[in-house]
């Protein structure tokens, strides 16, 4: 059947993808009944109108130390997220659930209204950490704690042409609950990998909460209209929780062709989801044509508290000493084509506790699709 009108499946898909995703993302409906579209949303306004014409975006990664030919500290991350349409606003907009409208009134100040469009994105997460040996049972004293990290998240992005704010809160538990340890042994005995057999002293169950806010600027824009594009994207921001608790600033440094509207590479990192909403006036797609591009970023941050290096908030657990100034340098490339991308990326990590015998590295790979 004919789906009579784009903005209204598209909205549907906005209000149905929260809704699933924080219900373990069972999946998407499809409907092409506009009666029915206007029963459930109700009759759009002009301006939200307007902005549904952007499409959704899902982003699934992947980073992994495999490229580095290592298997510990940080070893293994998963996460999917998915990004709105662009929203009226996040308590008024009537093509959102009407209790997530409510949940987001506890946000309502989060962003003013200086900004031109808004989005929301929904996260799921998996990380985990190991230490290098992993023939030994007893804990290493002089090396980090096993850990993992499974979570939700739930974040807020508002953009003008050269800014995006974002705040997110990230909900979940580290420790056995968090399945790493029988993710890992999933993984390792698919590729023939020898166990490690120490994940009886990893972390103690903890529940989580991370609070994270960031601000991503276009500092730099060439005006090449006939040769390859550049810009320069700064970013800072505050991580507050029991997991992380952190001060961060980095640039992200851009070179290609038909660089995409957003800002900047996303790696899996709290607040990172760049596919920005889209200002009015824009063009309809974020992923619009081909294009290829290379980037090159940095990010520093100065760690007050780090869960899988200072061990479990509440009661005794193997614990580091940790450093309190810790940096990531990136590079990479990213092609993207008409309602997609895919990105990879090499990340270098300096030492993140005083005896760590080496830095860090791995890869990361990123698609995103636009639906």
């Amino acid at each position: 059947m004919r789906v009579p009108s784009r903005v209204p499946l598209c909205r549907w898909r906005c209000a149905a993808a929260l809704a699933l995703a924080l219900t373990a993302l069972p999946g998407l409906a499809q409907i092409s009944n506009e009666t029915l579209m206007q029963q459930v949303c109700g009759n759009p306004t002009p301006d939200v109108a307007a902005l549904a014409q952007h499409p959704e975006i899902i982003n699934f990664y992947l980073e992994n130390d495999l490229v580095a030919g290592s298997d510990s500290n940080y070893t293994n991350g998963v996460k999917v997220s998915w990004v709105s349409a662009n929203l009226k606003d996040y308590i008024h907009d009537p093509c959102l659930p009407r209790w997530v409208r409510t949940l987001n009134r506890m946000f309502e100040g989060v962003h003013p209204g200086r900004f031109t469009s808004r989005n929301m994105v929904v996260t799921a997460g998996q990380a985990m950490y190991t230490p290098r040996d992993n023939t030994a049972t007893g804990i290493i004293a002089d090396d980090r704690p096993y850990a993992g990290w499974l979570y939700l998240g739930l974040g807020y992005n508002a953009r003008d042409a050269r800014h995006m704010d974002t705040v997110e809160v990230n909900l979940g538990v580290v420790g056995p609950a968090s399945l790493a340890e029988h993710s890992q042994d999933f993984i390792h005995s698919l590729r023939g990998i020898e166990r490690f057999n120490g994940w009886s002293n990893q972390l103690h169950n903890e529940l989580g909460l991370q609070i994270v806010a960031e601000r991503k600027n276009k500092i730099w824009i060439s005006d090449n209209k006939s040769g390859p594009a550049f810009d320069a994207i700064s970013h800072y921001g505050v991580s507050l929780g029991n997991v992380a608790t952190y001060a961060n600033a980095g640039l992200e440094l851009r070179a290609g062709s038909r660089l995409p509207n957003d800002f900047g590479t996303a790696p899996i990192r709290p607040a990172s989801d760049s596919n920005a909403p889209l200002a009015e006036g824009a063009a309809a797609r974020r992923l619009a044509g081909s294009a290829l591009h290379g980037f090159v970023a940095l990010d520093g941050r100065a760690v007050a508290r780090d869960i899988f290096l200072d061990g479990n908030t509440f009661g005794g657990s193997h614990s580091v000493s940790k450093k309190y100034l810790v940096g990531d340098i990136s590079a990479g490339l990213a092609w993207q084509w008409p309602g997609g991308k895919l990105t990879y990326a090499y990340y270098m990590r300096s030492k993140e506790f005083r005896t760590q015998s080496k830095l860090q590295r791995h890869g990361s790979l990123t698609l995103s699709l636009e639906y």
